[in-house]
């Protein structure tokens, strides 16, 4: 297939089929053209046995692909995509299948990104934004990122995710405020490992009561030092006297992001994102209790099975414990 750098287009091939007709030699059409006799030899060959419709573009696809894989299994790929809303890191292994190969049948079958679908339906409803400017620090508990989810609880007997958009809530249920649940959470830059808890809101004290009992439940699995904590600049971080003691009991450094810049927190960002995609609306739930007793089993889950790309399909357990 001509691209935009080809020495030969199809004007460029009826050029080389004209010279031979005029008498030149392929050896003097090649340098002419800069191109190769082999090249030359080509074209006027196939003009002479198909004609001026020869010297068209060809797709480069070859005729048989004996190693590509059965129709069976990406059928395969395609509905355990579908059912379980899942990425090629994690659907590989469990089909027994290399990340990229699945990663070319979903392509190939043109499903879109998870990134782009709701988590719900599996639909696309949003274009991807990326960056390619990526770090990670050196060591465990160099770095970790904290920050706050809010989330709005559930009433009894489920919303619209349970009952659907056309159903939605009830005029009783819209009359009565049951407020918010706020999900703190601190990751480590290193690892990716890490630990959050549904809180009643997100004051000072209450902040600096959670990154003590996440320090102690990093410590827990060998995190033993946390030497600098990165936050966004909201209140109760930058403007909490009982924060700012925590961090110094701690003996570590509170670092702030650039304001507008939540990239700056990114890993937290991410695990947020994650935490509603796989967490809070994976499923339906028709209770608040019932999606905040799920988070336990899912945070254990996600520390040491579920499958990181970061981490080279790793879970964040695997950097903090002998494997």
């Amino acid at each position: 297939m001509a691209h935009s750098n080809a020495r030969l287009t199809f004007h460029g091939r009826r050029l080389i089929v004209a010279r031979h007709s005029q008498g030149w030699r392929q050896a003097h059409i090649a340098a002419a053209m800069g191109v190769s006799r082999k090249c030359v030899k080509t074209w006027i060959d196939r003009y002479t046995a198909e004609g001026e419709a020869g010297l068209h573009d060809r797709s480069s696809r070859p005729h048989t692909t004996p190693a590509r894989t059965p129709a069976s299994v990406e059928q395969q790929v395609i509905e355990l995509r579908r059912a379980q809303r899942q990425g090629q890191d994690r659907l590989g292994p469990e089909l027994g299948l290399p990340a990229r190969t699945v990663s070319r049948i979903l392509r190939r079958h043109h499903m879109p990104y998870l990134r782009d679908c709701d988590p719900m339906t599996g639909r696309p409803i949003r274009a991807s934004k990326t960056t390619a400017h990526r770090y990670e620090r050196d060591r465990p508990g160099e770095l970790v990122h904290m920050d706050v989810k809010k989330m709005g609880r559930i009433h009894d007997g489920g919303g619209w995710k349970a009952k659907g958009r056309e159903n939605g809530q009830t005029g009783a249920q819209k009359r009565t405020r049951i407020g918010y649940d706020y999900i703190h959470s601190l990751v480590d830059d290193h690892s990716r490992y890490a630990y959050s808890e549904i809180l009643a809101d997100e004051k000072g004290p209450t902040c600096a009561g959670f990154l003590l009992r996440a320090a102690q439940a990093f410590a827990d699995v060998g995190i033993t030092r946390i030497e600098r904590v990165i936050t966004d600049n909201h209140m109760s971080y930058k403007r909490s006297h009982t924060m700012r003691d925590a961090i110094a009991t701690l003996g570590a450094r509170h670092l702030f992001i650039k304001p507008h810049c939540p990239w700056q927190n990114g890993k937290v960002e991410r695990y947020n994102r994650t935490l509603a995609d796989e967490w809070a609306y994976h499923q339906p739930f028709t209770t608040n209790q019932q999606r905040a007793a799920a988070l336990a089993p899912w945070l254990n889950s996600y520390n040491t099975d579920r499958r990181h790309s970061a981490l080279k399909g790793l879970p964040p357990i695997s950097r903090l414990l002998p494997t």
